[in-house]
């Protein structure tokens, strides 16, 4: 069975917790920034986990984690 290579671009964006549960950064967070409120900018910072839709398609291209 060949290898699978990790996909680089989702490499960067989600990571696994200790449970097994794949987290993600809100988009946005970086474009037009100073126009939002405070409030607003410090909801960018928090990781969510991943909705269980997509969990499948993102285990397919992070084999290895």
């Amino acid at each position: 069975m060949p290898k699978l290579k990790t996909h680089k671009g989702a490499k960067k964006r989600f990571h696994f917790t200790g449970t097994g549960k794949i987290m993600r950064v809100k988009q946005g967070k970086s474009h037009f920034r100073r126009n939002k409120s405070s409030r607003t900018k410090g909801l960018f910072d928090e990781t969510i986990p991943l909705h269980k839709a997509d969990v499948k398609r993102i285990k397919r291209v992070l084999p290895y984690q």
